[in-house]
């Protein structure tokens, strides 16, 4: 693995990033988050530029992170370093959405997203329309 310092990610791979870590924090990543993800990464404008091949490289990165004791707070460096901040509630949306893709949300991706509401200082307020949003958005 690249070491932390030597990697540099772009305002797309931390998006990338974050929404695969909401995957993998219930270590279950299923195939409706994996759709999700890959369903932003084609559709949203954010991503227009974006290399597809990135995807896997960022994704690697995550699950080595997610393996280190500190290793969420070395994404959390790593992404409020390279994540431009009119992009944190991007970020928190794309967040929820995959949390909800696959109907349940389980304790461990609560507890992500509110580290994630915390590190990117959403607004309460803000953060309660976006998980509405994502909830109604992925009802069934």
């Amino acid at each position: 693995m690249q070491d932390s310092t030597s990697l540099s990610l772009s305002a797309q791979d931390c998006l990338v990033a974050l929404m695969v870590a909401v995957s993998v924090s219930d270590e279950n990543i299923g195939t409706s988050e994996l759709i999700k993800i890959q369903s932003a990464v084609n559709i949203l404008p954010i991503f227009a530029d974006y290399d597809e091949d990135r995807l896997s490289l960022v994704s690697k990165t995550v699950f080595d992170l997610f393996e280190q004791e500190d290793g969420l707070d070395a994404l959390f460096g790593l992404i409020k370093e390279a994540l431009p901040e009119r992009l944190f509630e991007t970020a928190y949306a794309l967040a929820c959405d995959v949390a909800a893709a696959d109907g349940t949300l389980e304790e461990t991706e609560l507890r992500l997203l509110e580290e994630i509401r915390y590190e990117l200082n959403i607004d309460r307020l803000h953060a309660a329309a976006i998980e509405r949003g994502a909830r109604a958005r992925h009802l069934s």
